[in-house]
């Protein structure tokens, strides 16, 4: 018997002219990680359902905090980054796209962002995906990427989750071509905050990224079944961050996992790519969460096959 990730299996799985398209819900929830704790991850669940097309009509659909759904129709372009309120679910419809236009999840609680790609936010708008002071956060499917034609500094960060937020999961996302991919955790003097983080990151595809992939600090992260592919940095666990990393697989790094100011790591079962780990071990030894891990072996095909803006809406 084949054995099948538990991630994918609220979705449906056909076959259509010899490809294979991934079938999705709307009202569809967290399964995995943190943020299935603390009463859970239901986004807009029954709630309206909008679909957007103009930067205009996205910014207006998903502010305030009542329940709801919005679709992302077509390409959406600007040099904005938009405010997501609590309650909320965003999701890409196939073939759509935000080019300029970031998301951010600030002071808001109980968020989905699923099957959206976001490409180009320059630095002066914000982050692609940026997460502060929130609860409750699903990051799923989605597509993260701008180029590496221009300075470190020219965008900022694809995915940063910062001041403090916990119950936050990223599954089956692509970030790529990009100088500074997922901070999480805001500064080295912002401990106070920080120090109550925490973030699963799993299935999830790094590549051709410059560093933070992630850079975590503080919290407390798991991050297991990623293909980490031709990125000149690692995981840097630092500040005191707890991480149990499992299961993933590195090729074209000669620094996978490793630590500044005192980070840690609980590792287990990982292709280095011939490299090594040399992070400090820490304490952290067993996520508070039931899942299931991918051998080793099958990361690499299962990840690249799946992650991404494949889901069907």
């Amino acid at each position: 018997m084949k054995w099948i990730s538990p991630l994918v299996l609220f979705v449906t799985v056909q076959t259509v002219l010899g490809g294979l398209v991934k079938r999705a819900s709307t009202s569809d929830v967290a399964t995995l990680g943190y943020a299935t704790l603390n009463g859970g991850t239901t986004g807009g669940s029954g709630g309206a359902t909008t679909t957007v097309s103009t930067l205009a009509a996205l910014t207006s659909a998903v502010s305030g905090t009542g329940k709801k759904i919005v679709l992302i129709s077509g390409t959406i372009t600007g040099n904005a980054v938009v405010k997501v309120g609590s309650n909320t679910s965003v999701i890409g419809k196939s073939g759509s796209a935000l080019v300029g236009v970031g998301l951010r999840v600030l002071d808001s609680s109980n968020v989905i962002i699923r099957n959206v790609k976001i490409s180009k936010v320059l630095a002066s708008a914000g982050d692609a995906i940026g997460i502060q002071s929130s609860h409750q956060v699903w990051v799923d499917h989605v597509d993260l990427s701008s180029d590496r034609d221009h300075d470190k500094d020219y965008y900022d960060g694809l995915l940063d989750i910062t001041h403090g937020c916990t119950g936050v999961t990223v599954t089956n996302s692509k970030l790529y071509n990009h100088w500074k991919a997922n901070l999480i955790g805001h500064s080295d003097n912002n401990g106070a905050e920080d120090v109550a983080i925490t973030v699963t990151i799993a299935n999830n595809y790094y590549s051709n990224l410059n560093s933070r992939t992630p850079s975590f600090r503080f919290g407390h992260g798991h991050i297991f079944n990623n293909f980490f592919e031709n990125n000149n940095d690692g995981i840097n666990t630092r500040d005191g961050a707890q991480l149990l990393v499992e299961n993933n697989v590195w090729t074209g790094t000669d620094k996978p996992l490793y630590a500044t100011d005192t980070g840690y790591a609980v590792a287990r079962g990982n292709d280095f790519g011939g490299a090594s780990n040399t992070a400090p071990v820490g304490t952290f030894t067993s996520a508070p969460y039931s899942y299931s891990l991918l051998a080793v072996g099958s990361v690499k095909s299962s990840v690249v096959a799946n992650a991404g803006q494949t889901l069907s809406f």
